[in-house]
């Protein structure tokens, strides 16, 4: 099972760093706040049957994607189709996303998130879809047969929670959050929202 932090080790941070005028440090930051956060929106869309339907759609237009083949190159990131990701997977929360996730400690601000949200997202979106379309027994057809069962365990699994959106989802943003009640929950209880009941 392919994990989190295979996901971030393709991120080329340096790169992002300079692409986005911002140090190293705080595009790590920034990028370790992301990442799970997009994870998490696609497991909030997995939940139900046409969001898991309209997800597996758009992992099989990413599974031929070459970006993560060789190491990335940012320039090859279509930023466009990362805007309409962000904009699926987060529906009209996409500003609140961003807002929310630049007040974490070190992340740079929202309008960084702004732009570094479309960055991620194409990466994040093929990451999932070579996972999905060629990890496991069965594959694609063994998700379809339930709705969000092999795509929301395959998700839950790279945040670490096996599937089970609560647990997985939200020890990952305990973790982000530091637990010590500064952002207390704002970002939790937005995607605790989400995974509540859909993007909607």
């Amino acid at each position: 099972m392919a994990s989190l932090d295979e996901l971030l080790a393709q991120i080329p941070i340096a790169d992002i760093a300079a692409k986005l005028g911002v140090d190293e440090a705080t595009a790590t930051a920034a990028v370790k706040s992301a990442v799970p956060t997009l994870l998490g929106g696609l497991e909030a869309n997995a939940q139900d049957a046409s969001g898991a339907a309209s997800l597996e759609a758009a992992l099989a237009q990413h599974q031929s994607s070459s970006l993560l083949d060789g190491g990335v190159d940012l320039a090859q990131v279509d930023e466009a189709d990362g805007e309409k990701i962000v904009g699926h997977v987060f529906g009209d929360n996409a500003n609140q996303v961003a807002s929310t996730l630049g007040g974490l400690d070190g992340a740079g601000g929202s309008s960084l998130m702004t732009k570094l949200l479309p960055l991620l997202a194409p990466l994040v979106l093929t990451f999932v879809a070579k996972q999905f379309g060629g990890g496991g027994a069965g594959g694609t057809q063994a998700a379809s047969a339930a709705p969000g069962g092999g795509l929301g365990d395959l998700l839950g699994g790279l945040l670490g929670g096996g599937g089970k959106s609560g647990g997985g989802l939200g020890d990952v943003l305990g973790g982000l959050l530091g637990g010590g009640g500064k952002s207390g929950g704002g970002l939790g209880d937005l995607l605790g929202g989400l995974l509540g009941g859909g993007r909607r």
